[in-house]
């Protein structure tokens, strides 16, 4: 019994001397920003062209599963837009359509480093990397007329929702997205990572332009009860705006149904790291 305290003692010598207590950071997460530009593709922009970008921003919440995976949660407000006077084909300048759209989406994706990545830690703070995933976005086509904006969708500027048309139902403003795309990543700071990021959006819908199918000239009244042109009629074909007759004859094909629409962002981002640290392991 008299060797209890001594031993006691010993240990309370020797367990913090050769001991080996392991502090590790754990990267848990990013919580961060992203400012860019946003561009789309479809019916009036048939040749994919990058001439007419324009705002997109966004937040984003990244969760690590170790080092090399990722899910990602974000949401984006963009812009999207064209004109066919943009267009290098006589077909579509003369057919002389435009739309704006303001675009909100959310998407859940998973990011996959090709290298790598620890904050903090001295060599391992770049990775390229991609991304892929699912979202949903809402979107509401609209153009303006002398001076005055009109949505399209509510229009049914081919035709949809009339008694006429049984079959054309009026396109949702929500769809689905499917990102796909590449980025690099770089730890300026301890706890700071800077992005840039290209992610392509395939999307669900051919309505993102409002423009998709065949003309539908005697889908609705073309005039109100003083003679004046509906703004349906004057919106659904603005060829007579080219000085040339109307090319919107009925059934004559207005889009390209078999393709569906598109937009890409790209975005440098700002994110900072929500780390933790391990519980120390002792060894002897």
């Amino acid at each position: 019994m008299r060797r209890l305290p001594a031993l006691l003692i010993l240990l309370a010598v020797y367990v913090p001397v050769s001991a080996q207590s392991s502090f590790g950071v754990v990267q848990e997460g990013e919580f961060g920003v992203t400012v860019g530009s946003a561009h789309y593709f479809g019916d009036l922009n048939t040749r994919a062209k990058l001439n007419r970008p324009k705002p997109a921003v966004g937040v984003f919440f990244r969760k690590q599963f170790g080092e090399y995976i990722a899910a990602r949660l974000g949401l984006h407000f963009a812009q999207l837009g064209y004109s066919d006077i943009y267009s290098d084909n006589d077909f579509q300048k003369r057919r002389n359509l435009s739309f704006n759209s303001n675009v909100w989406e959310a998407t859940l994706q998973g990011d996959f480093n090709f290298m790598r990545f620890v904050p903090g830690e001295p060599g391992f703070g770049f990775t390229p990397y991609v991304t892929l995933g699912v979202g949903i976005f809402n979107y509401d086509p609209y153009a303006y007329l002398s001076g005055r904006k009109y949505y399209l969708r509510q229009l049914g500027t081919e035709g949809q929702g009339s008694s006429l048309y049984p079959d054309k139902k009026p396109y949702r403003p929500v769809s689905i997205c499917f990102p796909l795309g590449m980025g690099i990543k770089y730890n300026v700071a301890p706890n700071i990572n800077l992005s840039f990021e290209v992610a392509y959006r395939f999307t669900t819908t051919d309505y993102l332009d409002d423009v998709s199918g065949y003309y539908a000239p005697d889908a609705f009244a073309q005039t109100l009860p003083d003679g004046t042109p509906t703004a349906w009629y004057l919106l659904q074909d603005r060829s007579y705006e080219t000085g040339a007759d109307r090319i919107g004859a009925k059934g004559r094909q207005r889009g390209f149904n078999k393709q569906l629409d598109a937009y890409v962002m790209a975005e440098v981002g700002l994110a900072f790291t929500l780390t933790s640290y391990k519980c120390p392991s002792v060894t002897y």
